[in-house]
């Protein structure tokens, strides 16, 4: 970023204890370091910002050349006509439950009723209790 030499680092930290003296210098060093350590650090998350922003357009970009190429729409429709012929089954299959429903209903009309049953087997039911 800025190109400063041994030769210029020198003449300012000379100045700098002539200006500052002995006893201000270590603490306005130090404040000069947090300085240039927080600068740095905002330099590198801009940049490191700015990159990702780049990949994400990258990525974008590339989502975007892909969609192109299948075709979203054709993809889109060859969805839509499989819902449409999982419908048709849908119905067909309540259509077979109702009949199966109805089968088995009459098929418990056909079956005699409790009151029907032996009376022989009765009797044995309650000298067993």
């Amino acid at each position: 970023m800025f190109d400063i030499g041994f030769l210029e680092l020198v003449l300012i930290a000379v100045l700098a204890l002539l200006i500052l003296g002995p006893e201000r210098l270590p603490h306005a060093a130090r404040t000069a370091g947090k300085w240039v350590g927080k600068a740095k650090r905002m330099a590198s998350n801009l940049t490191e910002e700015v990159d990702r922003q780049l990949k994400a357009e990258e990525l974008r970009e590339r989502i975007k050349d892909a969609g192109d190429d299948i075709k979203v729409e054709e993809v889109e429709k060859t969805v839509r006509e499989a819902l449409d012929k999982a419908e048709e089954f849908k119905h067909m299959v309540n259509k077979n439950a109702s009949v199966e429903q109805l089968d088995t209903a009459s098929a418990a009309q056909k079956t005699p009723p409790a009151s029907a049953i032996d009376s022989t087997t009765q009797p044995s039911i309650a000298k067993n209790s």
